[in-house]
Parts: C-alpha cells; sequence; structure tokens
C-alpha cells in the first residue's frame, strides 16, 4: 500500500512540484520580502526555518486527504475491499507514503536555507532529535488528514477541510514572535499544537535551550494521532459498510 501510493504520487507531477516547491517559495518570500521588516533578534532566515518546516506538513497533510478522498470515490477501495486488505493497511498506506513525500520536501527546504544564510547547530544528537520531533508532528498530522479525506465526498472538499492544518502556522511562533501578537491571538498561539513543535525544532536546530517545549509537542503529537486513528477507523466503517 505505501508503495502504491509513493508510484501515484510520483505520476501526480503537479501536486508533486506543488508539494515540493511551493514551501520553498514561501521561504524565499518570507526571507527577502518581509524579514527586513520584521525584528527577532536574529537574522530572519534563521528564525523563520522551521516555521517553513511546519508548512511542508500542512501542505503534505492536504494531499494526503485528497489521496484518501480520490480511493474512496473512484471505486479503488471496493475493489480492496474485495480482497484480504484491512482498513489499517489502506489507510496507513496514504500516511505513511505522506510522511515520505514530507520528508523529500523538508531536505528541500533545509538545503535551500542553508544556500541563503541558515546556520543550525551541528551536533547530531540534536538533529536526531529534531527530525524525531518533526517526523512524530508529521505522522499525527496525516493521520488526522486522512480522517478528513474519509469524511470528505469530492477531493475538493478533502483540500478544503485541510485547510486548517495549513493556516496553523500562520497564528504561532512560526513567522514573528508570539508576544508582538495582541494579547486576544497570543493565547491562542501559545496553546495551538504547530508553537511548541516550532519552539522545539527551533531550539535543537539552533543549539539552544529546549526548555519543555518537546514534551509539549509530544504530548500534542500522541492527541493528534490518537484522535486521527480512531476517526479514520470510524469514518472507513462508515464508508464502507
Amino acid at each position: 500500500m505505501i508503495g502504491r501510493c509513493v508510484r501515484l504520487s510520483r505520476r501526480n507531477i503537479d501536486a508533486l512540484l506543488t508539494s515540493l516547491l511551493l514551501p520553498v517559495l514561501l521561504m524565499l518570500l518570507f526571507v527577502y520580502l518581509f524579514g527586513g521588516a520584521i525584528q527577532t533578534g536574529t537574522e530572519y532566515v534563521t528564525y523563520v526555518v522551521p516555521g517553513v518546516l511546519l508548512l511542508c506538513a500542512g501542505f503534505g497533510a492536504a494531499g494526503t486527504a485528497v489521496s484518501v478522498t480520490t480511493d474512496m470515490t473512484n471505486g479503488m477501495i471496493e475493489r480492496l475491499r474485495t480482497m484480504d486488505v484491512g482498513a489499517t493497511s489502506i489507510i496507513g498506506g496514504h500516511v505513511l507514503a505522506s510522511v515520505a513525500r514530507n520528508a523529500v520536501s523538508t531536505v528541500l527546504v533545509l538545503g535551500v536555507a542553508v544556500a541563503i544564510g541558515f546556520r543550525p547547530a551541528v551536533e547530531p544528537l540534536r538533529w536526531l532529535a529534531a527530525g524525531g520531533v518533526l517526523l512524530l508532528f508529521l505522522l499525527g498530522v496525516s493521520w488526522l488528514s486522512a480522517a478528513f479525506g474519509l469524511l470528505a465526498r469530492t477531493p475538493e472538499a478533502a483540500s478544503g477541510y485541510t485547510f486548517l492544518v495549513i493556516f496553523l502556522p500562520y497564528p504561532s511562533s512560526a513567522f514573528v514572535p508570539v508576544e508582538t501578537m495582541p494579547s486576544w491571538l497570543r493565547g491562542f498561539a501559545e496553546h495551538q499544537p504547530v508553537t511548541p513543535v516550532i519552539e522545539s525544532l527551533r531550539a535543537l536546530l539552533l543549539g539552544t535551550p529546549v526548555g519543555a517545549a518537546p514534551l509539549r509537542a509530544t504530548l500534542w503529537f500522541l492527541a493528534l494521532l490518537a484522535v486521527g486513528m480512531l476517526l479514520s477507523a470510524a469514518f472507513f466503517r462508515h464508508r464502507t459498510t
């Protein structure tokens, strides 16, 4: 199932290029058009890269929802259900293929970021920890997006359902410090799932103290994963019986 979903991604050139290149273009947009006007206490490219990595996750999640809905509406699920293929294998294939696509996009973003001035810490353990935090978040968001894909009746609706996942990095610490936001927005920005992930990545990649951010990010991952898997199971049963 994973191999099938990866092959489908390779054949959908337009969607693949969008998921790979759009985060890079957004990073260049923020760094070169807005970066000079935003004060973060450091080079803006250094500040913004962790947030762009979370944008990658959002775009990849949208692709997961669309691919799941496409399978549900074109008869593929019915064909698979005539064989000994369980729901976990079918949906898990989409989820893990999404994580693989996001990994490629993440490497591309990091490569471009280094080329334009991003200088991360070099300790291997910090890189491994940052990769683990990002991987867990990708897994949780992808399962939740798979549930959205099972809920939607058309691929267009599935893309719309994932708007919240794509939007979450903006009202967070991804692009500006939370302290600069209005008080009514600051509370939301500090207590939503994206902010602790970004703060964890920022601290691990730049070699600064991590504090409690990784623990909070892990708790959010567990919550997203549990909700995504439970909803996926319920929606799959409802759509296939």
